[in-house]
């Protein structure tokens, strides 16, 4: 059976056609009202950007959500994990304060933020999930404990995962740093030759794991936890991946996480997919590069396989921007080629798709049902 993803464009030639109404009509007529109980602590999960990204969901947005939740019965608090790799959230309080910074203030989006897993991400339950890779996972414990979830995702880029969408949001969002450890385990970079002794991988190893070796980075791989924030840092990047079935594992450990965060929450969970400002890269990066294809639009669903599956579908059937990485690149910029495979050509993000639909976290047929 199809999964129903209601999808709204950009278009707009009037108020009420403005994304901030359109994102309103999605919450009706997806039907999210229907998961919030009267009283309801509803859990609005979203990523708030780490400083000097700007790419992250506007709290505009977000502010629309938080308004038709209370106007639905429940009590929303907007929500994230703290980091694995050292950077502006990697603990609770600079968590609030980059996210205030952001943008995400009380007065703006009308709703109290709650780190999820604590000032120092030591707040987590395990979930008994019994499947290839682990028997429980580590999630966050107010993810757990919250009656309700919406789960607001940026659909992006991403330099390991190949793209990041809500399967993404809910497995390392929903995680405290020893669950991201859990699904990165599999992932420990190597510095190629050409290393151009800049040092940004050293100040920003959370493990100190990184030294200096003959005027070279070198990672040593007893220390190494591979969160991959070397990769994402490399001025030059010449610090890569191992790629091949160790990816495929990290990829099914992250997808596997998405199911335990989504089985705490039964029939109390939706999700939002923001294709906007489609960067090369995640959120925690510290820059916001280009997008890689026009604005799409924002999609809703129950389904967080049929979201993802739609919104890398809507991508992909885009011209690419030449001004963008892609051009870069030199290819992927005609419609129906894949953008994600473009730009990070030894990813299998589709593998998020394929695993979560086996694992039963959704499917990948759907019904793409255009709201005007």
């Amino acid at each position: 059976m199809k999964s129903k993803v209601y999808f709204c464009n950009m278009r707009a030639t009037k108020a009420s056609q403005s994304i901030s109404s359109k994102v309103s009509k999605l919450f009706d007529i997806a039907g999210f009202k229907n998961i919030i109980s009267e009283n309801d602590l509803t859990a609005i999960k979203v990523h708030f950007g780490e400083k000097g990204n700007n790419a992250y969901i506007s709290p505009i947005y977000v502010r629309q959500i938080v308004d038709k939740v209370k106007s639905s019965g429940g009590k929303p608090f907007l929500t994230d994990s703290n980091t694995l790799y050292k950077g502006s959230r990697s603990n609770g309080v600079d968590h609030l304060i980059t996210a205030i910074e952001n943008g995400f203030a009380y007065s703006v989006v009308n709703a109290p933020i709650v780190i999820a897993d604590g000032i120092y991400s030591k707040d987590s339950l395990d979930v008994a999930i019994h499947k290839k890779h682990f028997d429980s996972v580590k999630i966050s414990s107010n993810v757990v404990r919250a009656d309700s979830m919406i789960v607001l995702s940026h659909f992006k880029g991403h330099e390991i995962a190949g793209f990041g969408g809500a399967i993404k949001n809910l497995a390392m969002g929903g995680a405290p740093a020893a669950g991201k450890q859990q699904q990165h385990s599999t992932v420990q970079p190597k510095v190629e030759a050409d290393c151009r002794a800049c040092k940004m991988c050293l100040k920003n190893c959370p493990e100190e794991a990184i030294t200096m070796v003959d005027g070279a980075a070198y990672i040593d791989p007893d220390k190494c936890i591979g969160c991959g924030e070397c990769i994402s840092v490399c001025t030059f990047d010449v610090i890569k991946p191992q790629w091949g079935t160790e990816m495929d594992k990290f990829i099914e450990r992250m997808t596997e996480y998405a199911y335990g965060a989504y089985i705490t929450k039964k029939e109390k969970i939706a999700f939002m997919n923001f294709v906007i400002n489609v960067t090369p890269l995640c959120d925690c990066v510290p820059w916001s590069d280009a997008p890689i294809v026009p604005d799409i639009g924002v999609l809703a669903s129950f389904d967080p396989v049929a979201i993802d599956q739609a919104s890398f579908d809507l991508v992909n059937s885009q011209t690419g921007h030449l001004s963008s990485f892609l051009g870069d690149k030199g290819h992927g910029i005609n419609p129906g080629e894949d953008k994600f495979k473009a730009i990070h050509p030894k990813t299998r993000g589709e593998l998020q798709l394929e695993y979560g639909e086996e694992l039963g976290l959704g499917t990948r047929d759907y019904e793409l049902i255009e709201v005007k």
